[in-house]
């Protein structure tokens, strides 16, 4: 099941520090000074084996001056509306106010797992102060130090107490392609180009609780799920920031798939919110294709499309072992190269290598053309290698001092891997370990 938790409160209560320590990142900018927070983070996370999706929205404000506080509000009201669990954060120190109350009311309405979060009780002398926040009706209150991390864990757990329950998915082995992207980049095009007017798509054949969707396409020759897409599932009652709504479907979509078809928009290029979905793909193990809509709007010379491509990859970098296609959906040009592209990398992405093949292939690489370069003057020897027996490539490489291989060298050796087996498109996870 695809969770999300949504992390909401007035500003400069300490969301962003509390993100940072959930997703163990820096990603998000902290601050003294209120409303930093004003783009949407997103980051994943997991507690006790389970695995959920983290939401730093920006400080609850009514009736201010500050001209971003309806859009704060907007995206509140969406994490609202399609999180599984809201953290309202409130700082001790400061004590309830007026603002806190304005998102309580708000909380209160809402039919959603909501925990009362008291930030900021990093010594004894403010301890006192959480019991004045039960005035807010919202129950049972989990006071946390953000910083230091303390209390972290009592809300995790029950952060992650439900989580395992409600999920109803496909139990078949069709492949599940996601068609992810900013708003119209024609997502909803490239669905009704494939589909077209003999559909012969079943309703959908089930869902999570938080109402993801999978859909069947078989047609053309090409069987699959198509998960939670543009077009294919209910609008939200909720009025739609745009750019925050398409990330908060596309992380379900992402999270519920094997493979997700990535859309760009050609005449705008790679812009950051296509950036954070990519991310997105990646830490999630699923496989990707990047497709170029709207290519035929674009002014092309000879050189046109390898620069585009080698523009792309640069950005992507370093997993840039990506599949590009170009498109006019409008044209209906490529579109089933789409399909075929998401195919074969679905494929890649279940591919196991035998234990003997990737010992007899790739250790005479790793242990006599190219081995590790010493590090203070010890030997890295590697002896064995294995696939793990996970849904995505991972693979484990045996040795005597795993602590002295350094990136550099993962990434050779993730390449040659890549050349070695065909994983185009797909994130490979490389450990090295004791034997």
């Amino acid at each position: 099941m695809s969770n999300i938790v949504a992390i909401v409160g007035r500003p400069n209560v300490g969301k962003s520090t509390l993100f940072n320590r959930l997703t163990a990142s820096r990603q998000a900018i902290v601050d003294s000074t209120s409303g930093v927070t004003r783009d949407r983070q997103y980051g994943h996370s997991d507690w006790n084996g389970k695995q959920f999706s983290v939401i730093d929205t920006g400080g609850y404000v009514m009736g201010g001056d500050d001209t971003f506080e309806q859009e704060i509000r907007r995206q509140v009201a969406l994490a609202v509306e399609e999180a599984d669990v809201i953290l309202f954060l409130v700082d001790v120190r400061e004590g309830l106010t007026p603002m806190d109350e304005d998102v309580a009311a708000m909380l209160r309405k809402c039919k959603k797992k909501v925990l009362l979060v008291a930030n900021k009780v990093d010594d004894s002398n403010v301890v006192n102060n959480v019991s004045e926040f039960y005035s807010l009706g919202l129950g049972e209150i989990y006071p946390i130090a953000g910083i230091s991390g303390s209390g972290t864990g009592d809300l995790l757990d029950a952060v992650v107490a439900d989580f395992d329950e409600g999920t109803t998915e496909p139990t078949d082995d069709l492949p599940r392609i996601a068609v992810v992207g900013r708003p119209n980049v024609g997502k909803s095009s490239f669905i009704n180009a494939i589909t077209g007017q003999e559909r012969n798509i079943v309703t959908p054949i089930a869902g999570t609780t938080r109402d993801s969707i999978f859909t069947h396409y078989n047609l053309f020759g090409f069987d699959f799920n198509f998960v939670d897409t543009a077009g294919l599932r209910k609008k939200s009652k909720v009025e739609e920031n745009l750019e925050f709504y398409s990330v908060m479907r596309s992380i379900r979509a992402i999270e519920n798939s094997d493979v997700c078809i990535l859309m760009l928009d050609a005449s705008q290029g790679l812009e950051q919110q296509d950036l954070n979905i990519f991310s997105l793909i990646q830490r999630n193990n699923k496989g990707v294709v990047l497709v170029v809509n709207k290519w035929d709007l674009v002014e092309k010379d000879t050189h046109t499309h390898k620069q585009f491509e080698e523009l792309l990859k640069s950005r992507i970098a370093p997993f840039d072992d990506v599949p590009i296609v170009f498109t006019s959906v409008i044209n209906k040009q490529r579109i089933y190269k789409v399909l075929e592209t998401a195919k074969a990398v679905r494929e890649a992405r279940s591919r196991r290598i035998p234990t003997a093949e990737l010992n007899e292939m790739l250790l005479p690489i790793v242990k006599e053309q190219n081995p590790p370069p010493s590090v203070k003057g010890k030997w890295v020897k590697i002896k064995y290698i294995t696939q793990l027996p996970t849904a995505y490539p991972q693979f484990v490489f045996f040795c005597n001092l795993p602590q002295y291989v350094r990136d550099p060298y993962k990434r050779f050796v993730e390449n040659r891997m890549r050349e070695m087996w065909d994983f185009h498109g797909v994130p490979l996870n490389i450990f090295f370990r004791a034997k």
